[in-house]
C-alpha cells in the first residue's frame, strides 16, 4: 500500500498542514519554516504522487482530498497553495468538523477562465497537458517559471522552485496530468459560499495564472472571507514575500484565536 511522506515538524498544540502547488512537493515550505514553527505544529506533506509520496496514480480532486484527510490531524488548520489550496479547500467541504479554518495561497475555486470569470485559458491548460508527454522536464520548468513571471526576485524564485522540483522523486506524466485536469476542470465556487469556517485568501498582484480579479470576485460572493493582495509578488508570495506572508498568517490566527 503507498503511503504519504508527511512530516510533522514542533511542538505547538495549533495543527497547520501545509499543502503544496501543481508539480511540486513539500519542500517549497522550507523557508516558511522558521517562520511558522514560533505559531504551529506544521505538517508538511507531498501530495500523492508527487515527491516522496509515489505510488500513486491520477486522482480525482475528491480522491486526492481523502487521501490526504485519512493521514491528517484529527483538528487542524489547512494552508493550501495553487493546486493545494484546492485540495484543502475540498477538505474543508468534505468534513468541515475537521477543519478549523482554511488558508488559500494563490489559489482559485475555479482555476480555468469561463465567460464571466477570469482565469487559465483552458487551451494553455489543454496545452500543457500535451506537451507533458512530449517534453516532460521543459514543460515542468516552462510552468514553474510562469509562476514568478514579472517579480523582482523573479530568476531566483524561479530557480528556487525548479530547485525544489529536481531534488526530489518526480512525479510521473500521468500523475501530472491529472493534476492538470483537475485544475482545468474544477469548480468549488458554490460549495465554498457556504462554508462555515475562517477563510483567508493570500494572492500576488502579478499572479499571472490567477489574476487579482479573483479576489475582487470573490470579495463579492464571500462577503465573510477577508482576502489580502501582496503587491509586488506573483504566484509564489511565500517565496518572494517570506517575512511579509508569515505576518500575514500569524495575523489571521491571533484574529482567529489559534
Amino acid at each position: 500500500m503507498s503511503a504519504l511522506y508527511w512530516q510533522t515538524i514542533g511542538e505547538g498544540d495549533r495543527d497547520l498542514v501545509l499543502l503544496h502547488g501543481w508539480g511540486l512537493n513539500a519542500e517549497v515550505w522550507h523557508c516558511m519554516i522558521e517562520r511558522l514553527t514560533p505559531h504551529f505544529r506544521l505538517h508538511l506533506v507531498d501530495l500523492p504522487g508527487y515527491g516522496r509520496s509515489q505510488g500513486f496514480g491520477p486522482m480525482s480532486l475528491e480522491q486526492m482530498a481523502e487521501t490526504v484527510m485519512a493521514a491528517a490531524p484529527a483538528q487542524a488548520w489547512w494552508l493550501g497553495w495553487s493546486l493545494g489550496g484546492l485540495v484543502a479547500s475540498q477538505i474543508a467541504l468534505l468534513q468541515p468538523q475537521r477543519v478549523s479554518g482554511l488558508i488559500t495561497v494563490a489559489s482559485s475555486p475555479c482555476f480555468a477562465a469561463q465567460d464571466d470569470w477570469p482565469g487559465i485559458r483552458p487551451e494553455v491548460l489543454s496545452g500543457f497537458q500535451h506537451q507533458l508527454g512530449q517534453d516532460f522536464q521543459r514543460t515542468v520548468e516552462r510552468f514553474l517559471a510562469l509562476q514568478t513571471l514579472g517579480t523582482e526576485s523573479a530568476r531566483q524564485d524561479a530557480r528556487l522552485l525548479k530547485s525544489v522540483v529536481l531534488n526530489q522523486p518526480m512525479p510521473s506524466v500521468e500523475v501530472l496530468n491529472g493534476g492538470l485536469e483537475i485544475l482545468r476542470t474544477a469548480d468549488l465556487r458554490q460549495p465554498l459560499a457556504k462554508l462555515p469556517l475562517p477563510l483567508l485568501r493570500v494572492y500576488g498582484y502579478l499572479d499571472g495564472l490567477v489574476p487579482r480579479k479573483v479576489a475582487e470576485l470573490l470579495d463579492a460572493k464571500w462577503p465573510n472571507s477577508p482576502s489580502i493582495i501582496i503587491a509586488k509578488a506573483a504566484h509564489a508570495p511565500f517565496i518572494s514575500h517570506p517575512d511579509e506572508f508569515a505576518e500575514i498568517i500569524g495575523t489571521f490566527a491571533a484574529e482567529n484565536g489559534i
